[in-house]
């Protein structure tokens, strides 16, 4: 395994800037998020653009990978995260657009991955929304195929404010739904694993790990606490509004030993990128450092690095 971080949460930091942080602190590799270059407001933790996939040269490509090669560090995935079974038709087109230019920079660039969500409108049953998936994906996974890269969706619901309730943006969280992914586009399409997610959603990590473990690509290191106060209060069929909070690396409830311990049963030998969405490390980019550092330490004894 390697031992590295999604750059998301340093927007301001050149690329190269965050390469040599992240070499020098002792990490093996980065995901490199690829939002679209624009202006406006963005998700939180969304639309950082280290590299400007839409303009991308042949060249360019090849610079950047040895550059990063050059600080000793491997690029695990490109990542973008938007919804591409959005309800608007406009909004829908305009992501998977930029979605496939992420697929052709990674391509260009050699990196096996392309980190994203499946999508889901809110207002739609799980079903549903799988039928209007069995509609979308096809074309995508076969840009995909084209590319020669592969496609990593991670497990969460995105249910975390009243825009988002009742389905969430994403549906490929449960197992119920990931069998039906699997079974349709496995080749081309596996988990990009985040426990977390699993944490508040009351789903057996070991046992998750062990059904979909050949079917784990790229695994996301992030941690959530659960309130306990928050959850008395709203209770399970808010979605998480109110009780879950993100957090770092062992500062939360996932059980980071076990969870390697199934990791690693399972054969998984890819890289363990830390997402970083944790509030009480965030607001200058010594904060977002030090929170990485906290994590890298939590996560290293479990990921040697490599001699």
């Amino acid at each position: 395994m390697r031992l590295g971080f999604l750059t998301a949460p340093l927007p301001d930091t050149p690329l190269m800037e965050v390469a040599g942080w992240a070499a020098a602190s002792g990490f093996d590799s980065l995901e490199i998020a690829c939002w679209p270059r624009s202006t406006g407001p963005s998700r939180r933790y969304a639309g950082t653009s280290h590299i400007d996939v839409e303009n991308l040269s042949d060249t360019q490509a090849r610079e950047i990978v040895d550059e990063i090669s050059g600080h000793g560090l491997s690029i695990s995935g490109l990542g973008y995260y938007p919804n591409p079974l959005h309800p608007d038709p406009a909004h829908r087109e305009t992501v998977i657009g930029h979605l496939k230019q992420v697929m052709v920079a990674a391509g260009r660039m050699g990196v096996p991955f392309v980190n994203t969500f499946m999508g889901g409108d809110q207002s739609k049953t799980q079903d549903e929304n799988w039928d209007e998936a069995l509609r979308v994906w096809p074309d995508i996974v076969r840009f995909a195929q084209d590319q020669g890269v592969r496609i990593t969706i991670e497990n969460c619901p995105m249910i975390f404010s009243r825009d988002e309730w009742p389905g969430g943006h994403n549906i490929a969280w449960s197992p119920y739904i990931w069998r039906r992914i699997i079974e349709a586009w496995g080749g081309t399409v596996g988990l990009n694993y985040d426990p977390s997610h699993l944490v508040w959603l009351m789903i057996d990590q070991e046992r998750f790990i062990r059904e979909f473990g050949p079917h784990i690509l790229h695994v996301q290191a992030k941690d959530v606490l659960i309130d306990r106060d928050g959850l008395y209060e709203r209770g399970t069929l808010s979605g998480g509004v109110g009780w879950q909070v993100p957090r770092l690396p062992g500062l939360g409830d996932a059980e980071w030993d076990r969870i390697m311990a199934a990791l690693y049963r399972a054969g998984y030998d890819g890289d363990v990128i830390i997402e970083h969405e944790d509030h009480d490390f965030e607001g200058t980019d010594a904060l977002v450092k030090r929170g990485f550092l906290i994590a890298r330490d939590v996560l290293r004894p479990y990921i040697p690095k490599e001699s």
